[in-house]
């Protein structure tokens, strides 16, 4: 049996340091862009998507204005590393394309992130601390394969085993 338990991991009743050298990546609230840091790992990777559904938040990306976030808007953009293309206002999954994803690199792009709480910390405009736990980071390497990460409330997917 296999449990995570953060950076640690239970199998068959003793507990474990994990491994967490693989794929990260940081959320960082931030005005007017929100940004997303990325740190890939011991393998390549092709692309990482950003899928909101799970979030304690009810998060989404506001990047078109009068759609459905909240005041400010931020269409996705290229930090350093990505092919950012365009995502549309409302949704609450985004696929980013690396360019040259080596393991040890890194890359991050921005965009607008809101919340759909009825009573949220800073307003909906903000997206705090625990809004985005549950959210997942999928990383995908250059091989195709695909792997999953949760966001904790310290707004960080880690990729460990």
């Amino acid at each position: 049996m296999i449990k995570s338990l953060g950076c640690m991991m239970l199998l068959a009743g003793t507990v474990q340091a994990a491994d967490c050298t693989g794929a990260s990546l940081r959320f960082v609230e931030s005005a007017p862009r929100d940004r997303f840091e990325l740190t890939v790992g011991q393998r390549a990777l092709r692309a990482v998507t950003v899928d909101l559904r799970g979030s304690a938040g009810r998060l989404i990306f506001d990047t078109a204005g009068g759609g459905t976030g909240v005041e400010v808007f931020q269409p996705l953009r290229d930090e350093g590393g990505t092919d950012a293309g365009s995502v549309d206002d409302g949704a609450d999954v985004m696929r980013v394309v690396l360019r040259d994803a080596r393991p040890g690199g890194r890359a991050a792009f921005s965009i607008d992130g809101d919340d759909r709480l009825t009573a949220s910390d800073l307003g909906q405009i903000r997206v705090t601390g625990g809004e985005m736990e549950g959210a997942l980071a999928l990383f995908e390497a250059v091989d195709g394969q695909i792997v999953t990460a949760v966001f904790n409330a310290d707004n960080r997917a880690q990729v460990c085993s």
